[in-house]
């Protein structure tokens, strides 16, 4: 018995020292990445301004945490051209209408309108929003991101200057979380910055190009939207951002990001609501892009590491490519999470590294337990992609 322990450990000790190895590649993969959007950034600062008129389209349902000033940030842009905002509800009875009131009051000078979606066009509502939020637009260039996004006053400067170039058909921004205080919303937050950024900057990197879009910011042309199908066919997708990106990839037309950082409030989780809001994004993802799931298991050196010394007998080469882990570790955190995503949140948090990488793997495995997942009080299977109404 004691001989197969013996095999079966220096067989674990074997596959967590090559899948930490490859969670250092990604490491550098990433951090080559990120040099390399920091580099692009800086040779577009200074240059010239394009303003052409624009409807923000802002899909809402209920009221989410710091949604009013995230409202308030986008109604004082200092933009030189014309903008509007459109909210779309799908009832004039949703508490989200008596904060659009409100903002109406505050800004008369905006051009700030609220539209009734009545008709539920497919099992993603807020899309089945988008659809007839359309119709009320009055500019070529149409920018959608959620509710709960708070920009800077050149936000929409910055996002519209990208399409000087008449190749970029897309533009999306990347985003960092503001934590609340319960343990979760910092876990949820400091993996955005720390995670999901990265993942973002080694897919560029190793792509060579973005084929995607991030739900924080999905700036398009109206024509463009048009030659890749519009956004009825994306009624039953669950991550339709992502797929939004990928049509228009396939349509010939370039996918930009811009490098103004905007913010989304994360809520107060307990632990039920972090599960749940984690695995919806996980299977969102595992949905999306499969090949790519599966290899998200190298990106996990952390835990994988801390396996590898566990089954090595504590042995000191384990414990010299921990510290390795640990050091590449930090330095993803420090120059996505702070150098480029400016979340000073990653600082104050460091220390919750291990712990949120762990228990990231433990949702990485859970994922392909079930395809389940709950959107706005409501439950669903995810089928090819698609949300299919879960039976009760």
């Amino acid at each position: 018995m004691s001989e197969a322990v013996a095999w079966v450990a220096t067989g674990i000790t074997a596959l967590t020292t090559l899948l930490t190895l490859c969670g250092l590649a990604y490491m550098v993969l990433a951090l080559a990445g990120a040099r390399e959007f920091m580099r692009v950034g800086r040779k577009k600062r200074g240059g010239s301004i394009f303003a052409p008129g624009v409807s923000l389209l802002k899909p809402v349902k209920g009221v989410d945490p710091g949604m009013m000033a995230a409202f308030r940030s986008h109604c004082t842009q200092n933009y030189p051209g014309e903008y509007e905002i459109v909210f779309g509800v799908s009832s004039l009875d949703d508490a989200a209408v008596e904060a659009v009131r409100q903002l109406q009051v505050e800004f008369p000078q905006r051009s700030i309108q609220l539209v009734e979606c009545p008709e539920r066009l497919g099992t993603n509502g807020k899309v089945s929003n988008l659809v007839q939020m359309l119709a009320h637009v009055h500019h070529q260039f149409i920018l959608i991101n959620d509710s709960d996004i708070f920009v800077r006053p050149d936000y929409l400067t910055r996002v519209m200057t990208e399409f000087q170039d008449e190749k970029v058909g897309l533009v999306t921004a990347p985003y960092r979380g503001r934590a609340g205080r319960s343990l979760w919303s910092r876990l949820e937050a400091l993996g955005i910055s720390t995670d999901f950024f990265a993942g973002v900057m080694a897919a560029r990197r190793l792509e060579g190009e973005q084929k995607f879009g991030l739900g924080s910011t999905l700036a398009v042309r109206r024509e463009v939207l048009d030659a890749a199908g519009g956004l009825i066919p994306l009624v039953e997708y669950l991550a339709d951002d992502y797929e939004l990106g990928v049509r228009i990839a396939k349509a010939g037309y370039g996918v930009a990001l811009c490098n103004e950082v905007v913010e989304t409030s994360v809520s107060e989780y307990n632990l039920c609501g972090f599960w749940e809001h984690q695995l919806r994004w996980l299977r969102a993802m595992k949905s999306s892009r499969q090949g790519g799931y599966i290899g998200l298991v190298v990106t996990y050196a952390l835990p994988w590491a801390l396996l590898n010394c566990i089954a090595s007998g504590l042995a000191l080469w384990s414990f010299s490519l921990l510290s390795l882990v640990l050091l590449a570790r930090t330095a993803v955190a420090l120059s996505i999470g702070v150098s480029v995503l400016r979340d000073g949140q990653v600082l104050r948090d460091l220390w919750l590294l291990p712990l949120r990488d762990c228990i990231a793997l433990l949702l990485w495995v859970w994922s392909y337990m079930d395809d389940a997942v709950v959107w706005r009080g409501e439950r669903f299977k995810v089928v090819d992609g698609k949300l299919v109404k879960a039976a009760h």
